[in-house]
């Protein structure tokens, strides 16, 4: 697996290891871009979801009325 070399505010990283518990600067990045992804995933399924949603109302006929 490739690896990029960053550079973080400092500040930014120990916060991120606060919050997460996670010892490990490495550990704490990766984390929050493991998170980021999960995130990004659970979005588009979601509005994946809805949007089938919609067409399956949209595309039922619809009852007699009057």
């Amino acid at each position: 697996m490739a690896k990029v070399e960053i550079r973080l505010d400092a500040e930014l990283v120990v916060e991120v290891m606060v919050l997460a518990g996670i010892g490990s600067p490495q550990d704490a990045v990766e984390a929050v871009v493991r998170d980021y992804i999960a995130r990004g995933h659970r979005t588009e399924a979601r509005v994946q979801l809805q949007d089938e949603t919609r067409s399956d109302r949209d595309g039922a006929p619809q009852p007699p009325q009057g």
